[in-house]
């Protein structure tokens, strides 16, 4: 990570009770959403199993990329809060099993062979289905989530390209802009309107760049230079949101809390 080039890595601070209103609503609307988009990615893993059994590979294929949406707009609170089934249901480059276990298989030379590998997933998430519905969320853990994947974004997934085999990787980065932006926009832009109007306008700003330069025909065609500068320059106006919320600054390697 280029964290010398960011003022980025700052420690958590104290911040004022006076912008210490409670987010429980804002939260709660906020697992609503990640309910209905781990569901997705639920559901269309059965359907990749499915397609599998009947020896439909261009069915699970579509199942396959269906499942990815949900899952990689709730990247906000997956690393932070269920760190262990995150890395099980979404490691790479080189994961066996997994997202990326089953797309080597099914994008690849053997794609009729992965049907134990989609039970496992199953499995995984029918167990964070269950998790999101019950689990404490916290808005320092969301923002803190916010902020790690937006300089994700700019950063590992841009260079590398997360889904290389299914083709799918600037979709990927798109869903995960939009995961950021409901997050922004349902748990922290409606405080941050009320104490810092320009600052708020600024992080939506950001957000709405990062998405229009993922707006292209191809990975290949994405300005790397300019997301990695966009996503960076929203990290740090994100930080610069935090205090004014109630909140610690996040920073890249702080687990989530």
């Amino acid at each position: 990570m280029r964290l010398t080039t960011l003022c980025i890595m700052l420690a958590a601070v104290a911040v004022p009770a006076v912008h210490a209103e409670p987010f429980d609503e804002a939260v709660e609307r906020y697992r609503l959403a990640m309910i209905e988009d781990v569901g997705q990615a639920l559901s269309g893993a059965r359907d990749l199993r499915d397609r599998l059994s009947k020896q439909d590979i261009a069915g699970a294929r579509n199942a396959w990329i269906d499942a990815r949406v949900g899952w990689e707009r709730s990247e906000v609170f997956t690393s932070g809060f269920v760190p262990e089934l995150d890395e099980a249901i979404d490691a790479w480059p080189d994961a066996a099993a997994g997202f990326h276990g089953i797309e080597a298989q099914l994008f690849g030379a053997d794609p009729a062979d992965g049907g134990d590998k989609a039970d496992a997933l199953i499995a995984q998430l029918a167990d964070l289905d269950a998790r999101v519905r019950t689990m404490k969320l916290t808005p320092q853990g969301l923002l803190e989530g916010v902020v790690r994947l937006a300089y994700e974004i700019g950063d590992s997934k841009v260079d590398g390209g997360e889904s290389r085999l299914s083709g799918t990787s600037l979709n990927d980065m798109r869903n995960n802009a939009d995961g950021i932006e409901l997050a922004y926009r349902t748990l922290f832009a409606p405080k941050l309107e009320v104490v810092d109007r320009a600052l708020a306008e600024r992080v939506q700003s950001e957000i709405g760049q990062l998405k229009a330069l993922l707006m292209v025909a191809d990975l290949k065609s994405v300005d790397a230079d300019n997301l990695r500068k966009t996503s960076e320059v929203l990290v740090v106006a994100l930080q610069a949101a935090a205090p004014k919320l109630g909140l610690g600054t996040p920073t890249l390697e702080a687990a989530s809390r």
